[in-house]
């Protein structure tokens, strides 16, 4: 029960043993992360103890256990905000569980899809420019791959030169190189998984992460898009030329 990323299977015949033997706290209860499957975006924290958690398993729909109230709650059985389990996965310790789920409505009480939508004042506020910001000017952009590409590339210029507060490439050109290769690294390893899981659409996902950060690591080093082409285009050359004197 110690091993890292360990999922707890409904079909396992000590279910209830191995349920029973986490690593709960004082009150019998395990902090459970609940997060899109699709996304991984943090829709909300809760707790569950022994039984919550089995009927979660045996259900595949997530059961917590209020604080509060003192009593087992299926979530969205008055709302109809349900979330449809599709895996559970433990910490390293067995004292924490992941609950990746479908979700069938907002998570908050309010209405939000997250509860995790109030900002600290004053903290730093970062714009992602590989998900939100490129998504809305893609909106505006027109062309094929390559004129995108050259518009995503200007864009990152400019990021390094004028530097705007609350920009995430603003954030890795002044973080440096190191962090910028880190990010690359990570990206492709997401790339790496969603091919693995056979998902197109997080394939699509983590690969345009993927192609951004490559674009900033060019811009960073300074490598131009034409250099590429130039590279692409001279191997697709020498290539031609192998075959057609074969």
């Amino acid at each position: 029960m110690s091993s890292t990323d360990k999922n707890l299977k409904p079909e396992n015949e000590n279910l209830r043993s191995e349920i029973e033997s986490l690593e709960y706290d004082e009150r019998g209860l395990l902090p459970a992360i609940v997060q899109d499957a699709r996304t991984l975006e943090v829709l909300t924290l809760a707790y569950m103890n022994a039984e919550s958690l089995r009927r979660t398993i045996e259900l595949k729909e997530t059961w917590f256990w209020s604080r509060s109230r003192s009593e087992l709650w299926h979530k969205g059985a008055t709302s109809g905000n349900t979330q449809r389990v599709v895996d559970i996965k433990l910490d390293c310790d067995g004292d924490a569980v992941v609950i990746l789920v479908e979700p069938l409505g907002p998570a908050c009480h309010t209405g939000a899809r997250s509860c995790f939508h109030n900002e600290i004042e004053g903290a730093a506020q970062v714009v992602d420019e590989s998900s939100a910001e490129l998504n809305e000017a893609g909106g505006r952009w027109t062309g094929d791959f390559g004129e995108v590409l050259e518009k995503l590339y200007a864009l990152v210029e400019s990021r390094r030169r004028e530097r705007p507060e609350k920009s995430y490439t603003t954030y890795l050109f002044n973080e440096g190189l190191d962090k910028i290769l880190k990010k690359v690294g990570e990206e492709s390893a997401e790339t790496i998984i969603a091919a693995k899981n056979d998902d197109s659409a997080r394939l699509v996902e983590e690969t345009a992460d993927l192609l951004y950060h490559l674009l900033v690591l060019m811009v960073e080093r300074g490598v131009k898009l034409e250099e590429i082409t130039a590279e692409l285009t001279g191997r697709h050359s020498r290539r031609r030329q192998t075959n057609e004197s074969d």
